[in-house]
């Protein structure tokens, strides 16, 4: 049987994504899924894979403004990709992968990224791990800061209509310094993030909106829930932080003293933190965080001369990169990176590399010191990678809070 692969049409949404749902133990996307992902995925950014009329296999994108060193860059948010069980090991989902990226380069979009669903499978269309992110859970009673940091601004519960304005402008903010992170849409607030179906609760309470006001004025916001439980009449449940972001230092400090220090509570988590969280110096016993970690993001940069034109360099002399790219041919070919920017060189290769590396590099989460020592960077000039690593320092580890 022949395998047609197209864009979805809008009255197709919820079959497209059927394959994808498969996974999750759910056969038909119900009326809630429908209204959380409707309203925030263009239907026409879903490829899906026809074999006789019926889905066999979907990849869908968001279009994002997304964080990078110095600013912000169009990406597309890579999601939904999925082929049913019964149709693998056929070459679906290098199909729709070759449609999705082709569709992203027309559309100028320079970068994709994602969440891996197994952190084997993206390697293979040119997508590098650009960070690890982890999970955390301290204590109360040893989360003291390391310091007796004066108490300062006014934390507020918001309704769900309320909450979006304010946490929408302080997370704004926050991935224009934040490389990795996205700029979340009022609609996205309202239908995917600020959404609190009781399977998603996991046990616990509902959602809490609480926002931080220093000097009148919104200053950072947490989303968490409590997991009441006690023993012999002593608690020993958990505050679940599901995100808290603040728009400078101060305001992320003030949120984070707050969730712990909410009573009844014998614990705090929080899942899906970068390896610079404020959070790890602020405490006075780091190590009662019991970090866990896993990788993170993964990027592909689908136009290699506009995503590297997008970004910002730190001073420095500048190196020439050859770079391989069997999925993505436009891209191969040596580029010169300096301060100002880059461009196609004849000059002779000072790193070689595939651009799976360059995508690990590309925000700032690893050096081409790292990779380079993990085989998948060559030097050929001695000093290259230095001079390759203090242009693309970033002043950020890559950071995105939520898995879309």
């Amino acid at each position: 049987m022949s395998i047609d692969i197209r864009p979805a049409r809008p009255e197709e949404f919820p079959e497209v994504v059927r394959p994808i749902m498969h996974y999750f133990g759910r056969l038909e996307p119900d009326n809630e899924f429908t209204a959380r992902f409707g309203p925030i995925i263009p239907a026409d950014r879903i490829h899906a894979a026809f074999e006789d009329g019926e889905v066999v296999g979907s990849g869908g994108v968001f279009p994002f403004e997304t964080g990078i060193p110095g600013g912000l860059i169009r990406a597309a948010g890579v999601t939904l990709v999925g082929v049913l069980p019964t149709h693998r090991r056929r070459g679906i989902l290098r199909q729709l992968m070759r449609a999705q990226i082709d569709d992203i380069h027309e559309r100028g979009e320079p970068m994709a990224y994602l969440w891996a669903s197994e952190d084997a499978l993206y390697g293979r269309f040119g997508y590098g791990v650009a960070s690890f992110s982890g999970n955390v859970e301290i204590p109360r009673d040893r989360a003291a800061f390391h310091d007796d940091f004066q108490v300062s601004g006014r934390v507020r519960f918001l309704e769900k209509d309320e909450a979006v304005e304010p946490f929408y402008a302080i997370q704004r903010a926050a991935a224009e310094r934040n490389p990795g992170m996205f700029v979340r849409s009022t609609d996205w607030w309202r239908h995917r993030r600020l959404a609190d179906p009781v399977w998603g609760r996991e046990g616990g309470g509902e959602m809490v909106r609480a926002l931080l006001e220093l000097d009148g004025r919104p200053a950072a916001y947490a989303l968490y829930r409590l997991h009441f439980s006690a023993a012999r009449g002593i608690p020993n449940g958990f505050t679940s932080v599901i995100e808290a972001i603040g728009d400078s230092p101060e305001g992320t400090r003030e949120i984070w003293r707050y969730l712990l220090d909410i009573d009844w509570m014998a614990r705090v988590r929080a899942q899906l933190l970068p390896l610079d969280h404020e959070l790890f110096l602020l405490l006075r016993e780091p190590r009662r965080l019991s970090f866990e970690y896993r990788d993170g993001l993964w990027v592909r940069l689908v136009d290699v001369e506009a995503a590297l034109n997008a970004r910002s360099y730190k001073p420095g002399e500048p190196v020439v990169i050859e770079l391989t790219d069997e999925f993505c041919s436009w891209n191969a070919g040596r580029w010169r990176v300096g301060a100002d920017g880059a461009e196609r060189t004849d000059a002779e290769a000072e790193l070689t590399m595939p651009v799976e590396s360059l995508g690990s590099a590309y925000l700032g989460g690893f050096g081409f010191g790292e990779l380079a020592r993990a085989g998948r960077v060559e030097e050929l000039a001695e000093g290259a990678l230095d001079r390759a690593d203090g242009l693309f320092r970033a002043d950020r580890y890559p950071w995105c809070p939520e898995i879309f």
